[in-house]
Parts: C-alpha cells; structure tokens; sequence
C-alpha cells in the first residue's frame, strides 16, 4: 500500500508547467516503470477526479487537486483571519478556544487559542474529536444535516456522563441549536469541561467551520454565561465576515 501511494505520488510529481500533459509511455519511461503498472494506477486516478485524460488520450491533472488546494487555502483564509478576533475573546474571558472543522464524523481543530492562567484542556491544532459529543461538532451537525446521518452511523459511544447516545435525543437537540443560533456542551466529551460553539459561515452562506470556548463547568455555567455565549456569537460572525459572509 504504502508503495502504491509513492508511486501515485511520483506520477503526479511528473507533471509540470513546462510538461502539464503527459502519455502513459511517457510517464513509464520518466519514471521508469512498467507501463501496465501507470496504466493501472492512472486509470484509478482518473475515476477519482486526480488526473483527465483527453481525446488522444493522453492524461493532465485533474480539478480535484483544485478542490484540495481550494480547500487548504479556505483553512489558511480562515487561520489568519480570526488569530486576532480569537485573541480579543480570550483577553475578555478566562478559557481555551478552538476552530474546529468537519471530517468524517469527526472534528478537526484547526486552531488554538488558550487564556493565560486557564485550566489546561487536552487539545491541539490537527486533534480529532467526535462531532456528536462536542459543542463545535453539534454546531456543524445543525447547520448540515446531511452530515448527520454519516455522524450517527459512526456510533454514539459514551464518552463522559453526560454524552448524547440516543439518536432521536440528538436530533432534537441539533433543532435546537440551529433555533438558538449556539451550541453548549456540558461534560459530553472531557470530564469537568463545558463549551459553548458557533458557526462560522463562508461568502456562500454556508456554515463551514465552528468557534467554541471550553473551560470548567463552574465558570462557564457561572455569572459570565451570558456574555461567553455573546462573545463567542459575536467572534464567530466576525471571523465569517472574514471569508466574505454577509447578513442579509
């Protein structure tokens, strides 16, 4: 397998600006292997969109690898863009925020941003955390529904006292959230912790990322609730307004 990849790899690597279309011949000799085994292997990336081939049949890299760059350069937009709106928050209260992006079923944290004196939470830039049991996840969940179903038939294995292992319990929850425009999560995922998310909207409309702050339960349920739950609204419209949303 991991022989496979390198060798899909090089293949790739063959194109250029000086050389962006390229025969199976020619791919063999440069790479010197056996044409069959490139027949194979770029036959298979051209069902997945990697590389085109054209009417002389003769192969070019394909929009899937734009998709991808699109995508890298949409996390990047995202990452520079809310450093400072994230800072802001975390001078205002005491607590770690992240970025968290769907995949899979999944969370993916894109970004880090922790108070000083803060209790130390367990994440990281690239950490992977289940979406149902999370407040970024739930947020992301609500604004796409058509991720749910992907999400639900992962499992919904208990994570903490308090974790949502019921299907239609979810459901009705991610109604809820999608209501009140927040998400909360109170020891769902990470004994002792609350967090509290929004979404993060692209130039589309379209909720493509969440903001959350996390922190211990006593203080995030405390006398600054409310105003945690308006910051953390009002950090995640701004970072959208970033990528070009507007609300109309």
């Amino acid at each position: 397998m991991i022989a496979s990849v390198k060798k899909i790899c090089n293949i790739l690597n063959c194109f250029t600006s000086d050389e962006p279309v390229l025969g199976n011949s020619e791919i063999a000799e440069k790479l010197e292997m056996n044409p069959s085994t490139v027949h194979h292997l770029v036959r298979t990336l051209c069902e997945e969109g990697i590389l085109i081939q054209d009417y002389k049949k003769k192969y070019r890299l394909g929009w899937k690898l734009l998709e991808w760059s699109n995508h890298v350069m949409f996390q990047q937009d995202i990452y520079s863009g809310a450093i400072p709106l994230v800072e802001e928050l975390v001078r205002k209260f005491s607590g770690t925020v992240h970025i968290g992006m769907f995949d899979q079923g999944d969370v993916v944290f894109v970004l880090k941003v922790t108070s000083k004196g803060s209790l130390a939470v367990s994440t990281y830039v690239g950490a992977r955390k289940p979406a149902y049991c999370t407040s970024t996840g739930k947020v992301l969940l609500s604004y796409n529904p058509s991720l749910v179903q992907p999400t639900i038939a992962k499992g919904l294995l208990r994570r903490s006292k308090n974790t949502i292992t019921d299907v239609q319990k979810l459901k009705m929850e991610l109604k809820e959230i999608k209501k009140r425009g927040y998400s909360t999560s109170n020891d769902e995922n990470e004994l002792g912790l609350y967090g509290i998310a929004a979404p993060i909207r692209s130039y589309t409309g379209r909720t493509v990322a969440a903001l959350n702050m996390v922190g211990p339960v006593a203080y995030m349920q405390g006398s600054e609730k409310n105003a945690i739950i308006q910051g953390v609204i009002h950090t995640a419209d701004l970072i959208s307004k970033e990528l070009g949303y507007i609300d109309v």
